[in-house]
């Protein structure tokens, strides 16, 4: 019987089938690499302020503590943004005729809150609860990084999934004690005793923590 194909296209229907497999691989793996990027999660990205607020200058500089202007973190799913009245606390008396601060001034007289844009936006079906974190330990630098070295800010986390299960499934590797939740740059001497400790102290129900209805509810 005639043979009706040429011997070489054997090698070119091998090569084809390996290349696509190469192909497929390459692509999810390129894949891969765009939804951990930081164009997809934005993290290390500096969002744009109608004011540029400097964390290094009054958390650092200053020594102002988180909850002076973040009031409700303690209470609240929502941390809270400041009004202008806190704003204008110290700017009443410093930096009065600053240009930078002239949407603080007109917020001031006009009653209109400024309008801030958010550095951490999660999905709408990601429910995440402020109060509880800090109750059970998590302090601000976990999540938020160093914020005391942010001229301006940033999200320092990529708020993956997968991000937030490292800790959900390991919390004795993140929690503190309570004096030191809002400490920027603080380091325990033995995280993985001391986190035990304060998961039992917190009454941390670890085998809770990774169902579903945690964070989408």
């Amino acid at each position: 019987m005639a043979q009706k194909f040429h011997p070489s296209t054997n090698t070119f229907s091998k090569a084809t089938i390996f290349g696509a497999v190469f192909f497929v691989g390459a692509i999810a793996v390129a894949w891969g690499m765009f939804i951990r990027s930081p164009y997809v999660t934005g993290e290390g990205v500096v969002r744009p302020q109608p004011v540029p607020f400097s964390h290094e200058h009054h958390v650092r500089g200053l020594g102002i503590h988180c909850r002076y202007c973040h009031t409700a973190v303690e209470t609240s799913s929502f941390a809270g943004m400041p009004p202008t009245h806190t704003c204008m606390t110290c700017h009443s008396q410093v930096w009065t005729d600053a240009p930078a601060l002239e949407p603080v001034r007109e917020s001031w007289q006009s009653g209109e809150p400024i309008a801030w844009n958010r550095v951490y936006d999660l999905p709408d079906f990601v429910y995440f609860d402020h109060s509880i974190h800090v109750a059970k330990g998590v302090g601000c630098e976990t999540c938020h990084g160093r914020l005391d070295q942010m001229p301006l800010t940033w999200q320092a986390q990529p708020l993956h999934m997968e991000w937030c299960l490292d800790c959900h499934r390991q919390p004795e590797q993140f929690l503190r004690p309570p004096e030191e939740i809002y400490t920027m740059g603080w380091e325990p001497n033995n995280q993985a005793e001391l986190g035990q400790e304060l998961a039992a102290e917190y009454h941390i129900q670890q085998n809770q923590l990774t169902d579903c209805s945690i964070c989408h509810r």
